[in-house]
């Protein structure tokens, strides 16, 4: 094992994770609470009450499932999908793929979908692509792309049916209205623009997803029913165990929201919005081409395609060895053609854009 003096500071400008906000890495040096310590139990309550503003809603279910985005992903299936139950998946990238493959692993008869790569999911074609189903998925901020979709429209054509959404690379860098838009079924992860650790989903239900909900699901662990007498619609001392709750990521996760709402939430999402407006127009400066639809581009994630003849692995080997500085590949067809340049949380700064523009331009030149 390596000692600290090996360890490396890293500018984690890829898809995430993102370098964390200074007040949650601190707050995981705070003496650790048991997870059913009364101080504990008082953190959870106020990181649900911050959640609901995060992810604007009023909704009582709501929490950080122990489990990564992609726990929070399968949970949102395994608590509402059984075998049969129609389930339309827009696929515009990586993530909505994932959910067609955990959809179908519930039994659900799976309607997908299909977009290009690098545009938004077309409201109209995924809500008319079944007459009736149980529930639409989208993924919102596609993080394979770095394109969003129109979830408020897809929310006003759903019909009958829930909508669920992804939300990982959204929540806290983006616009998020679950209730206005009519989003039933929300996860999101804490390593993006929330500028925590991995290893945190937050989730959203609405009461009328509730009702429809699995009554007894395939997974103990991810049991909504369950976990909903621990934290979300339980509040103050009166708590059903369940698991042990990774306390200090919960805390850690506390301060970061209390870090963002005292910034003020419209505040760190116009942030995220400035940093990637200026990234974006100084890549295009630079000759560089981006990759999703205009129009439709991410702020906190921008892809853009690979200049001919320059080898995409090495300019971010040259960016991780000489800056410190660490880009993702693109994924699938795209691993060696595009790459994902995130500004997330602490990252979505000013500063961060010459950084990476003066970098980029010098890796470039030294691996052609």
């Amino acid at each position: 094992m390596s000692s600290p003096s090996h360890f490396v500071s890293r500018h984690l400008f890829g898809p995430g994770p993102c370098n964390p906000y200074p007040e949650a890495t601190t707050a995981l040096t705070r003496p650790l609470l048991g997870h059913l310590d009364p101080e504990f139990i008082a953190e959870m309550d106020e990181v649900c009450a911050g959640l609901r503003t995060l992810w604007g809603t009023e909704n009582a279910r709501t929490l950080p499932l122990s489990t990564t985005g992609s726990g929070g992903m399968e949970a949102a299936f395994v608590n509402f999908v059984e075998p049969g139950d129609v389930v339309v998946v827009g696929v515009n990238g990586l993530f909505g793929e994932r959910m067609c493959d955990v959809a179908s692993r519930m039994g659900a008869e799976v309607v997908r979908v299909d977009f290009e790569w690098g545009t938004p999911v077309d409201p109209v074609k995924l809500t008319e692509a079944h007459p009736d189903p149980k529930i639409i998925a989208v993924v919102y901020a596609e993080t394979s792309t770095g394109v969003a979709s129109d979830i408020a429209e897809i929310g006003r054509r759903k019909g009958d049916a829930l909508l669920l959404v992804d939300a990982v690379t959204a929540i806290a860098g983006v616009e998020l209205k679950a209730d206005e838009w009519g989003i039933d079924i929300g996860y999101a992860g804490t390593q993006k623009c929330l500028g925590v650790a991995p290893g945190l989903a937050p989730f959203t239900v609405s009461d009328r997803a509730w009702e429809r909900r699995v009554e007894h699901p395939r997974s103990w662990y991810l049991d909504l029913g369950m976990l909903g007498g621990y934290a979300g619609e339980a509040t103050g001392s009166k708590r059903t165990y369940h698991h042990t709750a990774p306390t200090g990521m919960v805390v850690s996760l506390g301060a970061a929201i209390t870090r963002i709402l005292d910034e003020g939430l419209d505040n760190v999402i116009a942030r995220h919005r400035a940093a990637g407006a200026a990234l974006q127009a100084g890549l295009e400066e630079m000759g560089l081409e981006l990759f999703a639809a205009e129009g439709h581009r991410l702020p906190d994630l921008t892809t853009v395609k690979v200049p001919e003849g320059v080898d995409n692995a090495a300019v971010r080997s040259y960016l991780l060895e000489h800056f410190d500085i660490e880009i993702g590949a693109g994924v699938g067809a795209y691993t060696d053609s595009v790459w994902r340049i995130g500004l997330m949380g602490p990252n979505a700064q000013p500063a961060s854009v010459p950084l990476i523009l003066g970098a980029l331009k010098e890796a470039i030149a030294a691996v052609r």
